[in-house]
């Protein structure tokens, strides 16, 4: 029985793509997001994207943002999104290729909120770069002409739309971070699986 158990854990570990020493980084993940919050309201302060503080010279907080979160709810919300990513993409980019994308991410949620909402005085969680991670695997999929594509591709589109169109009513949810995590993780999703289109085909050329 027990050489059974682990059989089935180890198929479902392959099928949530949390085999091969995924399921570490995972882990890792989560344990670094539960470790910051556990740390306190103080170190949060320090770290939030916060408008006034990152034009008095605190540019950390356009990356530190996205790993702090308002309580233990929202950080449970959100590490059961990442799970849920983490199931559906973690094999479709590299390690290298998902910093990128996480990175480009963040930066291009704390750019927009600066440029284009500049109402939004303040903002943490990781939920815009969850979306950034979403819209790059959409792109891979899309590629890849994945059976799947077209629902993640429209589910995450009408998604976004319906926030857009006041669809969310919860008032600490920063929509826009939505959007513009979407938007990036696309564009950057699309260029890393053209890349790899490119280099496949002068391998097989």
């Amino acid at each position: 029985m027990p050489r059974d158990a682990a059989h089935a854990f180890a198929q479902i570990a392959a099928a949530l793509q949390w085999d091969r020493g995924r399921w570490i980084w995972l882990l890792l993940i989560l344990l670094l997001l539960g470790a910051v919050l556990g740390l306190g309201d103080s170190v949060s302060a320090l770290l939030r994207y916060d408008r006034s503080a990152i034009a008095a010279g605190g540019w950390w907080r356009l990356l530190t943002a996205h790993i702090v979160h308002l309580d233990a709810h929202h950080l449970i919300l959100n590490e059961l999104g990442l799970v849920l990513v983490w199931s559906l993409f973690a094999q479709d980019y590299d390690a290298v290729e998902w910093c990128a994308i996480v990175l480009s991410g963040a930066l291009a949620i704390s750019s927009g909120l600066w440029w284009l909402s500049p109402r939004v005085s303040w903002y943490v969680g990781a939920s815009g770069v969850l979306h950034t991670v979403m819209a790059a695997g959409a792109a891979k999929h899309l590629a890849a002409r994945a059976w799947d594509r077209w629902i993640l591709s429209l589910g995450l589109c009408v998604k976004v739309a319906w926030e857009q169109w006041g669809g969310h009513s919860a008032p600490l949810v920063v929509v826009d971070a939505h959007l513009y995590g979407a938007a990036c993780g696309f564009a950057v999703g699309a260029a890393l699986s053209w890349r790899t289109a490119i280099i496949r085909h002068r391998s097989q050329a």
